[in-house]
């Protein structure tokens, strides 16, 4: 059987070529015609802005991000020192605190204030102010004697109820 390839002869390079390198090819000038930045210059402002955009992103990217993140750490570091200042005050307050409990004069003050402690001798007497009485209740039993208590409590006299008093007599003397 015969063989049925098809082979292609290799075509033969030019006299010109003959003991060039293909690297050549890529460091020949290319012809004006076949350029691709020829034509108008909106194309190759257009290109330069792309680029110009892309290496600002860049550069946003490696400087602009880190420091601003720098920046607002350096802030964060700042609020986060003051309140270990306030907190460190509070702290030295307890302490002091604790150790003034720690005495004979900061026990016995603590039981007064605390437990109500009282002294041999001595007689201990509570003084409370008056709760706010309300001054909006409705009139009728058992609501008025409450307003009456009320008003006597505020230092007046009581509203009149209603009810007749009765007027009084004169007795003339009896002649006799």
């Amino acid at each position: 059987m015969p063989d049925q390839r098809t082979t292609l002869d290799k075509p033969a390079r030019p006299a010109a070529d003959a003991g060039r390198s293909r690297l050549g090819d890529v460091t020949r000038p290319v012809v004006r015609d076949r350029r691709v930045l020829v034509g108008p210059r909106s194309s190759t402002v257009l290109l330069a802005l792309v680029a110009l955009g892309i290496a600002g992103a860049l550069a946003y990217a490696l400087f602009g991000i880190p420091f601003r993140t720098l920046f607002e750490q350096d802030e964060r570091i700042a609020e986060r020192t003051e309140q270990v200042d306030e907190l460190e005050a509070v702290v030295a307050d307890l302490r002091s605190e604790v150790d003034r409990l720690n005495t004979e004069d900061g026990i016995r003050e603590a039981a007064r204030e605390e437990l109500g402690y009282v002294e041999t001798g001595e007689i201990r007497e509570s003084i409370l102010d008056y709760p706010d009485l309300p001054t909006d209740l409705p009139n009728g039993w058992p609501y008025s004697v409450v307003n009456e208590i009320t008003t006597v409590r505020r230092g007046g006299l009581p509203a009149p109820t209603g009810a007749v008093a009765p007027t009084p007599t004169t007795v003339a003397p009896a002649d006799g």
